[in-house]
């Protein structure tokens, strides 16, 4: 049964090129981000943001998120996502900028990614991985006749 949910999950992340980053600011307050994103062998998760933008300063603060990734054209009743607690940070390694960029760049194509120097040194634009903590994907059970949605943790990685 893990592997059918595990691999649930590792569809929905091949398919869908966004994910939505939840941060925290400061104050406490809780910050959403949709962006693009690619993933590694070991479903590690990389995007590129400003800087200065509201949830770089919130990870930069408090590398603790919170991502879910799912298709929001999905009909009512047929939406799966996958959810993953995870801790982010900028990418500062020019070879590990490198390899993420090439990634970004093979999920994105044939639309251009950054070029590789808008990205890198003192850019504005920076890189970000965030390695997963935790996994899960949405189940279904029913509670006194009444469905309900779970989350099932998975193991994305064999």
């Amino acid at each position: 049964m893990q592997n059918h949910y595990r691999e649930k999950a590792q569809r929905i992340i091949e398919k869908v090129k966004y994910i939505t980053i939840a941060t925290t600011t400061p104050n406490g307050s809780p910050w959403n981000t949709p962006v693009f994103s690619a993933f590694d062998e070991d479903y590690n998760f990389y995007w590129g943001s400003y800087r200065e933008s509201q949830h770089s300063q919130n990870i930069k603060n408090n590398s603790e998120v919170f991502l879910v990734i799912y298709d929001s054209t999905a009909a009512p009743g047929t939406g799966e996502g996958v959810y993953v607690k995870a801790k982010a940070f900028e990418i500062e390694n020019e070879e590990e900028t490198d390899r993420i960029h090439t990634l970004l760049q093979k999920r994105r194509d044939p639309i251009p990614y950054w070029k590789l120097d808008q990205v890198k040194r003192n850019a504005p634009i920076r890189l970000y991985k965030a390695f997963p903590e935790k996994v899960w994907v949405n189940g279904d059970d029913k509670v006194g006749g009444n469905y309900i949605d779970v989350r099932i943790e998975v193991k994305l990685a064999p």
